[in-house]
């Protein structure tokens, strides 16, 4: 009885036909089977797609400067010419005797409308106002200090006029027998010192030849 194997043997005719390699060639081992191919990796020995050149730039073209527009030079304006204006003139009639006090009442006035005190100078051509003839017994420094700081009506004889500085309105008080030379004098230099008004209380026939002569 034959012996039994513990491994059933097949038959050679069920196990097919079996290839021997060619003399001198080895069987080929199985590649594993690649996984699928990216779009952007290339088949094994094939060059993929070349990447597209990058966008160049526009260069910009050089700008050419715009030509300077010529500089016209600044006009230049003729100096003004000194015109200043003539002070409107007014004429208070009062005798020698009562000038003095028609002056106070003018200025009364000009504070009342506005005027502020450091803009009215009152020049008297005969007795001093009581007002100056105080103050100049504290001396002549305190007194024209007073004149300088500019900030209260001033009073002053005539014959200081030329030592007072211009201000807005200026009050000359023919409060003497003066003749008409002397107020022919007198108001053409307190016409200077009022920059808009000169107010002059006094006799209108010694006052008015004055005023026509040019005043």
């Amino acid at each position: 009885m034959p012996p039994i194997s513990e491994e059933p043997q097949i038959p050679e005719s069920a196990q097919g036909p079996r290839v021997t390699p060619a003399a001198g060639r080895t069987a080929p081992t199985p590649r594993p089977v690649p996984g699928p191919r990216s779009a952007a990796t290339p088949r094994p020995g094939r060059p993929g797609p070349r990447p597209a050149p990058p966008a160049q730039r526009a260069q910009p073209a050089p700008a050419t400067p715009a030509p300077a527009a010529p500089v016209a030079p600044a006009p230049t304006s003729p100096e003004p010419a000194e015109n200043r204006s003539a002070p409107q003139i007014q004429l208070i009639p009062a005798p020698a005797a009562g000038a003095l006090d028609a002056a106070e009442e003018a200025v009364d006035l000009l504070l009342e409308s506005g005027r502020a005190p450091g803009d009215i100078l009152v020049l008297t051509t005969g007795e001093q106002h009581p007002w100056a003839a105080h103050e100049l017994s504290f001396g002549e420094a305190a007194y024209w200090a007073q004149h300088d700081a500019g900030d209260d009506v001033f009073f002053a004889d005539v014959s200081a006029a030329e030592r007072a500085r211009s201000r807005p309105v200026v009050v000359v008080v023919v409060n003497d027998d003066a003749d008409r030379t002397v107020a022919a004098r007198i108001l053409p230099v307190a016409r200077d010192r009022a920059a808009a008004l000169l107010i002059v209380c006094g006799d209108p026939q010694t006052i008015n030849p004055a005023l026509g002569a040019g005043v």
